[in-house]
C-alpha cells in the first residue's frame, strides 16, 4: 500500500515548498493524542531517515516513519479550500475505526 496525494494535495505541497525555498517532499506522521488515540503530524521534509518509508504522487514525496504506516498505510491526502478561511488538508484513511467529536484525533 501507500500514502498518496490527490493531484490537488501534491500542488500544494509544491507551491508551498517553492514558497519555503527548499525541502524533499512531505513528512506525514501520527502521535498519540486526544480523546481516541492519534493525531496527524504534518510538516516538511529536508531529509529520509533511516526506516523511513517514501512514496510519490504527482512529482511530491510523502515520507513516512515505520511506527506511524501502520496506523496510515493506503491513506490518501486531498487538499481543500472550502472557503477563504476554511482550507487544509482532508485524511481519508482506510484505517480509522472512531474519530473525537472535533475531528482532531482518531483510532485505528
Amino acid at each position: 500500500m501507500a500514502v498518496t496525494l490527490t493531484q490537488a494535495g501534491a500542488q500544494r505541497v509544491k507551491t508551498m515548498l517553492e514558497k519555503r525555498g527548499h525541502g524533499i517532499g512531505l513528512r506525514v506522521a501520527t502521535k498519540v493524542s486526544g480523546c481516541t488515540g492519534f493525531a496527524y503530524l504534518v510538516d516538511y521534509a529536508d531529509e529520509i531517515e533511516e526506516g523511513d518509508q517514501v512514496f510519490e504522487s504527482f512529482g511530491v514525496k510523502v515520507i513516512v516513519d515505520a511506527k506511524s504506516l501502520k496506523n496510515i498505510d493506503g491513506m490518501e491526502m486531498d487538499y481543500v479550500k472550502e472557503s477563504l478561511l476554511n482550507e487544509g488538508f482532508d485524511f481519508r484513511n482506510p484505517n480509522v475505526k472512531d474519530m473525537c467529536g472535533c475531528g482532531e484525533s482518531f483510532s485505528v
